[in-house]
Formats: C-alpha cells, structure tokens, sequence
C-alpha cells in the first residue's frame, strides 16, 4: 500500500520531537543486532523522536581482555564474566530510571551470542560454559526484561561495508567467517526469544534515517509498542 501526499507532508512536522516529549508510559525498549547492523543509529533516532533516555554500550576496560587475546582458552571464562557482570550492572540501572529507556546491546546477547560463540568455537570449556549459564540464569530471575526488543537485521555484505566505512581501526580486521557465525547465533537467539514483543527491521531495505517514507513506515509499526 502506498503512503499518501498527505501523510508525506504531514510528516514533516511530525517527524521533529516535540518541544515535550509526548505521555507516553514508561518501556524499557531493546535494540539488539550484529555489529553494524544499525543499533547505535536506531538508540539515536528513537531517543531523538519520542524523547526518550539512551543506554548505550560504554567502552569497558576489561581486566581480562589483554590475556584473553594472549591466551583464550585460558582467559575466555575470566573475561566473559567480567562482561556478564558489567551487563548485568547497567540492566539493573536502567530498572530504576524512571522514564523510558533505549538499550543498545542486551545482557542477553552477551550470553546467547557472544559468551556461546566462544563455547561453540572451543574456547571456553563445557565445565566453565555450564558455570556461566548458571549464573547467567540467576541473573535473569532478578531482571526486568524489555517491554519490546527491536531486532536489526542485515547481511554480512552490508555489515563490511558498514565497518569499512566507520573506520574503526578493532574492527577492520573482523573476518567475514565470524560475522556469519554471529548472524547465525542471532537467528537461532530470536527464534527461542519469548521475553517480550518483537519487532523485525531489515536496515539494509528500510533507511527511516533519510528516506521519509521509509521512516513513516517504521513509526507506524513502533508506534502501537509505545502506548
């Protein structure tokens, strides 16, 4: 179905965040994906158009990291948990703010993505795997999960070229190998996912950042999660 001239013209105005964010009840709304596929940017443009509060990844120096890239059998456990806990920390951070939240990146992907990629490839060892998962679990009893998770699709193509052109200097040498494992892992995390609603957005089709009707497209499917 087309979009009509009215509702194009129309969205010029209301595609700006209002001068007061609008009463909305208050969600906890996750944004989840691969690397590049477009997290960062949809935490920006939500919080930008309804006035919400990000909850970005921040950099971590974890204390493990360097002996983990050293040695990764020996330090994969060790630095997943330091990760695991700095998740689990600003999870329950943003249980307490009291206005609606944007997460980019969930504790959850942290275990069912990037924890589980290490016990699959043989860097983490049964033993300290079923460890991890039970502590993980625990964890999860005391979390508030989101009132919506947004999923981020697209392939691996589009992720490099993504990548290539952010410049980041860790990740221009990310193999395309592991990229689809990643993509792999995700899908089979959002087939079992049953926590809360979900939403599905391809952002190798759909740009809402420039293109008005793709971004009208996108409001009306968000917008009924919200009320």
């Amino acid at each position: 179905m087309g979009v009509s001239a009215e509702a194009i013209a129309k969205l010029e105005v209301d595609s700006n965040p209002d001068p007061k964010p609008r009463a909305l009840p208050r969600r906890f709304i996750a944004v989840a994906g691969n690397i590049g596929v477009g997290k960062t940017t949809m935490v920006e443009y939500l919080c930008h158009r309804y006035g919400f509060r990000p909850f970005v990844e921040p950099n971590l120096q974890n204390p493990y990291l360097d002996d983990f890239y050293g040695d990764m059998k020996r330090w994969a456990f060790h630095s997943q948990l330091s990760f695991l806990t700095h998740k689990f920390r600003i999870h329950m951070d943003l249980m307490a703010e009291p206005h609606t939240v944007v997460q980019d990146r969930t504790i959850y992907e942290d275990a069912e993505i990037f924890a589980r990629y290490l016990h699959t490839s043989g860097c983490m060892s049964d033993r300290d795997w079923s460890t991890y998962c039970d502590l993980y679990s625990v964890m999860r009893r005391v979390l508030a999960p989101p009132d919506l998770l947004i999923v981020l699709r697209c392939s691996v193509r589009a992720i490099r070229r993504r990548v290539r052109q952010r410049g980041r200097a860790n990740e221009q040498a990310i193999p395309a190998r592991y990229l689809r494992k990643l993509n792999e892992l995700y899908e089979d995390w959002f087939s079992r996912y049953d926590l809360s609603p979900v939403l599905e957005i391809d952002t190798e089709n759909l740009d809402y950042v420039s293109d008005c009707v793709h971004r009208l497209e996108f409001q009306r499917a968000v917008e009924p999660f919200l009320k």
